[in-house]
């Protein structure tokens, strides 16, 4: 329940978690942000306010601009604003004045404004995570006036960072080949990164890291931001000619799409922000146990992650039933708990040019439905999942010749061919009705517990009667998953976009996982999966051992080294278990026995990413009491010097003892010997050493061939 608080207070502050938000919101004046960052002990938000006392400078105006929560035009501030709308070119300089703030937790406050000369009321959201200190902040806008506004662009907040923050580091990247890190020098000016892909997209995530020259994993300042959004969106960090530094996120329109009658409200989508003193690992905690404690669904958070079979990259399209069982057959013995089939089983889709759109089991591949498949993999003991991709229809199908009506699009524009498939009208009751009656009628024939759901296109003319219309196609998305999870309360699903290009706290609200890319080539597996556990926890990023051949990249591995890179995360395969030599099935077999050994770790333990140099990928997982620890050092490339240099170890109890030992692999990967594991028993009883001799001085790895990755087990003796 909310409380009033008394109008006559000036100042609020939210202290939670480590962090501080300090405010001013007095009524009848412009709210607006004093402070945001690392907790100040014993510091009030009045005092924050006058030491950052501005003064007039040559050339401004008289009274030097403080702004405002979403720096509305007119109100002072030159830079970018976070509110941008009109009515018919009128009723653009938007002021809004504080009309009450209300607290709605402990930890938590609104203020509300409003403006009665544009007829704009606001709602500014904060609210701090008690446990890891980050902010959710949103605005919701609302029309009071009887003629629509245009709303253009409404930031979530616009949020002042501190001037030491010198570099912003991206997470850029295209299909097969996501979360890759660029790092940009922040100047006097602004730096835009858009989306207007209709999905989270493969090359601008929404979100990045501010930190300071001198910031690594595990040790100086770091500011991280995220906007919980899987549709069109856009981030702004600028540097002000006055010197502040503000950050903006949110939800990008196209023009005219978001217009608001008399009494309609738009609410942005989540700003999530962490703060870190200790480095880009700080930021991902934030990040990793918010995510399990107010985003992801409990009912699966609580069951362990099955490991999956995923049929793909075995028989892609030339599906056949006895070929499938066996494949089933070879999965359960290996340790798989979830066979998945892929794309393939329905209608016409022999390819990717037909059928999309058809969800009915295919007569000609399976005469007898998918029941023998589905009841053998039960007598397996593993899990059944299917694939869709619901929100799509390829021209060649029953459904597009019946329907044509039920796509996007603008009349009188070429469609653009995109995997010769077009999207499907999300907003019309009918399509959102039909999806759901198959989707949930083949859920309930075969018991299905797992939905892979891909969409694997951008939406470019995302258009209905005329009308832009991405972000409503985009929360029908999310209300079509709730519907059918709430019809069948044990459903997983998985989000899938050609990859990694659906992956942000907005779908996972509604989703178990996110698959993390196409690209099961296992040396390029590091880096993605590097990337994406700055905001993403281990267990919602599949993560599958691929065949022997990348059929992305050409590059051949050991089944070695495949399953190591795949250990760390939601593990799976996708691969032909029938080409597999017995040797290798052996070795795939002892690695998944050793993920399910550390499971519990890897996912719910404290994820670390350490130091690495370039051909080098240094990340693990200890336990919440650092009674035990699993970390991975692959070698991706030659060494510069002739031996590699130590490698310490991240987030162990400095005063406890460890005894060390390399779990994996299991071969002596060593190109000389003797050397360490032979000198400290590594594969046998293991080294007994100090927490902070692990922590500061480091082990020396052996000299390996390239693409070979190391897994240490690290166990307190206490």
């Amino acid at each position: 329940m909310s409380t009033p608080v008394d109008d006559i207070v000036r100042w609020y502050e939210l202290r939670a978690g480590g962090s501080l938000i300090a405010l001013e919101a007095a009524v009848g004046e412009r709210a607006y942000v004093v402070y945001a960052g690392p907790n100040i002990e014993g510091a009030s938000p009045a005092e924050l306010a006058l030491l950052a006392t501005r003064q007039h400078a040559p050339g401004g105006p008289a009274e030097h601009p403080r702004g405002s929560l979403l720096h509305t035009i007119g109100t002072g501030i030159s830079g970018p604003s976070g509110l941008v709308g009109h009515r018919e070119g009128k009723d653009w300089a938007v002021d809004l004045r504080v009309a009450s703030v209300e607290r709605t937790g402990p930890t938590a406050l609104t203020i509300h404004c409003d403006d009665a000369n544009t007829g704009l009321s606001s709602a500014h959201l904060f609210a701090l995570d008690p446990e890891t200190g980050l902010l959710t902040a949103s605005t919701e806008i609302t029309n009071r006036a009887s003629e629509p506004f245009c709303l253009d662009w409404c930031a979530a907040l616009c949020l002042p960072f501190d001037h030491s923050l010198s570099r912003f580091l991206s997470f850029t990247g295209r299909w097969a080949n996501e979360f890759q890190i660029e790092e940009v020098p922040l100047f006097q000016g602004s730096i835009v990164r858009e989306n207007k892909t209709g999905r989270t997209s493969h090359d601008v995530f929404p979100g990045g890291i501010l930190t300071n020259e001198h910031t690594g994993e595990n040790e100086g300042t770091a500011l991280g931001f995220h906007l919980g959004w899987s549709g069109n969106h856009r981030q702004r960090i600028d540097r002000h000619s006055d010197g502040r530094g503000f950050l903006q996120m949110g939800e990008l329109f196209f023009p005219g799409e978001m217009q608001l009658a008399e009494s309609e409200s738009y609410r942005t989508p989540d700003m999530l922000i962490a703060w870190s003193m200790d480095g880009f690992n700080g930021v991902s905690h934030a990040f990793h146990d918010h995510l399990e404690r107010a985003v992801l669904d409990r009912r699966s958070a609580a069951k362990p992650r099955p490991v999956h079979y995923n049929t793909w990259e075995a028989v892609y399209f030339n599906h056949d039933e006895s070929a499938l069982i066996e494949l089933a057959e070879r999965a359960a013995d290996v340790g798989a708990e979830r066979f998945v089939l892929d794309d393939g089983w329905f209608g016409s889709r022999r390819n990717d040019a037909a059928g999309l759109g058809d969800w009915w089991v295919s007569q000609d591949v399976y005469p007898h439905g998918l029941h023998p498949i589905v009841n053998r993999v039960r007598e397996l003991g593993m899990e059944f999942g299917l694939w869709f991709e619901p929100e799509m229809v390829n021209p060649d199908s029953d459904l597009y010749r019946a329907r044509p009506d039920w796509v996007l699009g603008v009349e009188g524009a070429e469609p653009i061919a995109s995997r010769n498939q077009l999207t499907l009208d999300l907003t019309k009751s009918e399509v959102t009705q039909y999806l759901f009656e198959r989707i949930s009628a083949l859920v309930s024939e075969y018991e299905i517990a797992y939905i892979k759901w891909d969409m694997n296109r951008d939406a470019q003319h995302p258009a209905s009667g005329g009308r832009a219309v991405m972000h409503r196609q985009t929360n029908e998305v999310y209300a079509l998953i709730e519907r059918l999870r709430t019809a069948h309360p044990g459903l997983e699903i998985e989000s899938c976009s050609s990859g990694g290009a659906r992956a942000d706290f907005g779908i996972l609200r509604h989703t178990d996982r996110v698959w993390t890319s196409d690209n099961n080539d296992a040396r390029h597996r590091h880096a993605i999966m590097r990337g994406a556990s700055h905001f993403l926890p281990l267990r919602v990023l599949g993560n599958h051992v691929g065949p022997r051949t990348c059929h992305i990249t050409g590059r051949r591995f050991s089944m070695a080294f495949r399953v190591a890179s795949a250990i760390f995360g939601h593990m799976g395969m996708e691969l032909d278990l029938r080409r597999e030599s017995e040797r290798d099935l052996d070795v795939l077999k002892a690695g998944i026995a050793l993920h399910k050994e550390h499971r519990e770790l890897i996912h719910s333990g404290r994820f670390w990413r350490g130091e690495s140099a370039a051909h080098t990928n240094l990340m693990g997982c200890v336990a919440r009491d650092a009674g035990e620890a699993l970390f991975a050092f692959a070698v991706l490339d030659l060494e510069i010097a002739t031996l590699p240099e130590r490698v310490t170890f991240p987030g162990l109890d400095r005063a406890k003892t460890y005894r060390v030992r390399l779990v994996w692999p299991k071969h002596n990967p060593s190109i000389s010997t003797p050397c360490i594991i032979d000198a400290a028993g590594l594969q046998g009883e293991g080294v007994v050493v100090s927490g902070a001799a692990l922590t500061t001085y480091g082990i020396q790895p052996p000299l390996t061939r390239p693409d070979t990755c190391l897994i240490y087990h690290l166990k307190s003796c206490e």
